[in-house]
């Protein structure tokens, strides 16, 4: 079934899409800005950038490219138009949102771990929120989701995982690594997984119907 392009449902997916991709990004600059160590993308992200010259966003959508061709040729993860608006758009909000002079950066260690862990919660909610739009997975969401049904393994453990390699990976690179790695590591899966419940979203992060 597809969906038109003039339709009012197809326009309410594409809100609920954008809104939910802000908030990927909203989520990962607090967690950025927190100065206690990055998630592991970021770290990796950052390592990359640091050697490439290339900046945080650039590096994001390089890798988010060749994670969508993975996804589609080894897992028979079908990209939507989340997939790629994901991929295009995220990187450059995190930039743009960290060089905003009312951005919230944390003063102290302590803050910075109330800031990080906020920044995990809302991470969570908009994985859900994009994702339940129908319209496709983000490129890392998509692979983990994928790789979940492909391995017959639970989100959480899934997730921690492709987490745990990624961090070693960026370790090596010299990426960023602290107290926020760990939380991320240990936090994000449960929390994608209780967000996705919410929605009522389907582990399966193909998109459902195109629009004609």
């Amino acid at each position: 079934m597809s969906l038109r392009l003039t339709s009012w449902p197809f326009w309410g997916q594409i809100f609920r899409l954008q809104v939910g991709l802000f908030l990927y990004g909203f989520a990962l600059a607090l967690m950025l800005e927190a100065q206690i160590g990055l998630d592991p993308w970021s770290a990796l992200h950052q390592a990359l950038s640091s050697r490439s010259g290339l900046s945080f966003g650039r590096i994001s959508q390089g890798i988010g490219l060749l994670l969508i061709v993975f996804s589609r040729l080894v897992l028979g993860v079908r990209p939507g138009l989340a997939t790629i608006c994901n991929m295009l758009t995220v990187g450059p909000w995190i930039d743009l949102m960290r060089e905003v002079s009312w951005f919230p950066t944390a003063p102290t260690y302590a803050l910075g771990i109330v800031q990080f862990v906020g920044g995990i919660l809302v991470l969570g909610l908009a994985t859900a929120v994009y994702i339940g739009a129908r319209l496709g997975a983000g490129p890392r969401d998509g692979l983990v989701m994928g790789l979940s049904r492909k391995i017959d393994r639970s989100l959480r453990m899934t997730r921690n995982s492709v987490e745990i390699t990624v961090l070693i990976v960026a370790a090596l690179l010299g990426g960023s690594i602290g107290l926020g790695t760990v939380l991320f590591a240990g936090l994000i899966g449960p929390t994608m997984q209780v967000g996705l419940k919410i929605f009522s979203v389907s582990h399966d992060p193909s998109p459902d119907r195109s629009p004609a």
